[in-house]
């Protein structure tokens, strides 16, 4: 505890300000503690005895007369204790303080190690996931290369093999005339006779290739080797968790509730909840949507939007990263609205859409050049599309009627337009919209006005239905996008409901996907195991991780 020179008259504080600076500070300030008995600075005849409890300084009794008359004293020993007992009382106050400090401190240590232990971990598991990548792709390259070399071998060999043909069926001609020839010129400088006799199988040799026609050049098919364009593959995502703020702790903890290292904060063992991404919102820039009507997934990993109010097809990675856009052209400069997306098994983007109530199926490639198209007959309703990969069918859906009375069907054609059957007529579908087809080639339509679901073979032998006006568990109101997961489970959105509901390849209800959404309108499942869903209503698009 300081002096309080602040205390007292000004006279007192000059007079006393040599001696305090000289003798013992009671509150521990100088180097040595405060003994009765030493001379006084003012009066060296007289021994400092007394505290001047006004002023807070030792003092003699001559300087109670002179500065400090009147003013209250006691006796510097007894002072000395009492100051003593105050001191310490303070100290172990101040240590208990700062041992709290200390145990703050000592935490922070501990968490700086844990972070660092993570961090490493963290690492080790980028790393780990990096050298398996780069391994399952090394692997996929080479067993690429083979396949691509063999393939060119034996287009090389198929080539070969023409030219060999080739050299076979005109060598005996070649062997033919040559010899007759040769026969001639050896009989040519062996007299009249041999030449006239000559003359005439040679005249019957010429004759019979005179009116031939001659060898045409060989028509080979040297093959072309086009690298692709696929994007790098992502390896996973670093997720910062949310976590409480730690209170700064008060005392030491206890070996039971300390942090060992290897907790995170107060994280509990809780079943994961679905994680979404969402990105978009209405507009006409980039990576903005105008009615976002349909949606696919390439196996690479890029999300192909049908961006149908700016007629355009719109290419965001699985994190929702945009990467390119490509306007849906059917001829020259003319563009259409989008009503549905799906992918072949090449790769290739097949788009259902209309201009001025004219109806196209359009093939694009991924960067948005057109490869073939053809037109569709019926007019004046939405068409959703899919790929049949194991047939290379393109399955349209097709409505008929008026606005009151509407009869549904699908159709399922060849890439080139031809009409392979139709399937649905007697399942009295109303309006449906979107579809989709599992791996065994079944095909699924759901129908947004009939609220249900109906399943066919691949030959279009109807199989059962599901579903049903309501907004209970397994009933439907509004059915719009459709999907097929892994698993082979039924993905639907139940945009009447506001949500995604999953059913089992039976039709059985599972659970809800989602029912935080505006419109949910089309679905599309990833081989990476996100699903991706278009939101009407806000022109969004969102990414489950886990659903």
């Amino acid at each position: 505890m300081d002096f309080d020179l602040g205390r007292g008259c000004y006279i007192c504080m000059k007079k006393s300000w040599r001696l305090h600076r000289q003798q013992t500070s009671l509150s521990g300030e100088t180097r040595e503690q405060p003994q009765s008995g030493s001379g006084c600075s003012f009066h060296p005849s007289e021994e400092v005895k007394l505290l001047c409890k006004q002023c807070n300084v030792p003092i003699c009794t001559e300087c109670c007369e002179e500065g400090h008359d009147g003013h209250p004293t006691t006796g510097l020993r007894k002072a000395s204790l009492e100051r003593r007992s105050a001191v310490q009382a303070l100290i172990n106050e101040g240590r208990d303080i700062l041992e709290s400090y200390c145990s703050f401190i000592r935490g922070l240590r501990e968490k700086e190690k844990t972070l660092n232990e993570q961090k490493q971990q963290r690492d080790n598991s980028i790393i780990q996931a990096y050298n398996q990548m780069v391994q399952t792709m090394v692997k996929k390259l080479t067993e690429g290369k083979d396949q691509l070399l063999s393939e060119s071998q034996q287009s090389h060999r198929d080539n070969l093999e023409r030219i060999q043909t080739e050299r076979d069926r005109v060598l005996p001609d070649v062997n033919e005339l040559s010899a007759a020839c040769d026969r001639a010129e050896q009989e040519l400088h062996q007299g009249w006779v041999k030449i006239l006799s000559q003359q005439t199988g040679l005249t019957e040799v010429v004759g019979k290739y005179r009116g031939k026609a001659a060898p045409t050049p060989v028509q080979t098919q040297p093959a072309v080797f086009q690298p692709t364009d696929t994007p790098v593959p992502v390896l996973g995502h670093v997720i910062v968790q949310s976590l409480p703020p730690a209170p700064i702790p008060a005392a030491p903890a206890s070996s039971n509730d300390g942090d060992t290292g290897h907790n995170h904060g107060n994280q509990r063992q809780v079943k994961p909840q679905s994680q979404s991404l969402t990105f978009g919102g209405v507009g006409s820039g980039t990576g903005q949507f105008g009615c976002p009507y349909g949606v696919t997934v390439s196996d690479e990993g890029e999300i192909f939007v049908a961006d149908s109010g700016n007629q355009r097809i719109q290419v965001f990675t699985l994190q929702g990263t945009y990467v390119r856009q490509f306007p849906t052209v059917f001829s020259a400069e003319e563009k259409m609205t989008t009503y549905d997306i799906a992918m072949d098994r090449e790769g290739n983007l097949w788009v259902v859409g209309d201009k001025d109530n004219a109806y196209f199926a359009v093939q694009y490639n991924k960067h948005g050049r057109v490869l073939g198209k053809f037109p569709l007959q019926e007019k004046g309703w939405y068409r959703g599309v899919a790929v049949d990969t194991r047939r290379n069918h393109i399955i349209i859906t097709q409505i008929t009627g008026n606005m009151y009375i509407k009869h549904g069907t699908v159709q399922v054609f060849r890439p080139d337009g031809k009409l392979v059957r139709t399937v649905g007529q007697q399942q009295g579908m109303e309006y449906p919209w979107y579809i989709t087809v599992d791996s065994e080639g079944n095909i699924l339509v759901s129908d947004c006005d009939s609220q249900h679901v109906y399943v066919y073979n691949e030959d279009g032998q109807f199989l059962f239905q599901f579903g049903g006006e309501g907004s209970g568990e397994g009933q439907l109101q509004y059915t719009y996008g459709i999907c097929i997961d892994r698993a082979g489970n039924i993905i639907v959105a139940d945009k009447g409901n506001s949500r995604v509901e999953m059913f089992d390849k039976t039709g059985k209800f599972l659970k809800h996907i989602t029912t935080d959404m505006e419109e949910p309108r089309a679905v599309a499942w990833a081989i990476q195991g996100q699903l991706v869903v278009t939101d009407g209503e806000n022109h969004t698009v969102s990414i489950f991780h886990n659903y």
